[in-house]
């Protein structure tokens, strides 16, 4: 099994006082695969629905944020591959 892997950037190398900070963090796992089930309904007639799909994670990373400052980082996105957090400075 391969590790996950995360990058991280900020959207500036400094800060003052009340300064806006963006993170984002990009993530991957590569034993991570998403499931697709077909599922179609048959009534005791013999009819039959069109086929559903839907489309699943099995064991999706998850991604917290946290610094030594005691700072609540706010998640303003994450699509599963890319999260971005913010906090002031």
């Amino acid at each position: 099994m391969a590790a996950p892997t995360v990058t991280a950037s900020l959207d500036a190398s400094t800060y003052s006082p009340g300064d806006p900070i963006t993170l984002t963090v990009g993530y991957a796992d590569p034993d991570t695969r998403p499931v697709t089930l077909t599922i179609v309904l048959t009534d005791s007639q013999g009819n039959s629905s069109a086929p559903v799909r839907v489309t699943a994670v099995i064991d999706p990373l998850t991604v917290g944020v946290a610094d030594d400052s005691g700072r609540a980082w706010t998640k303003v996105s994450d699509t599963g591959t890319t999260a971005v957090y913010r906090v002031v400075a």
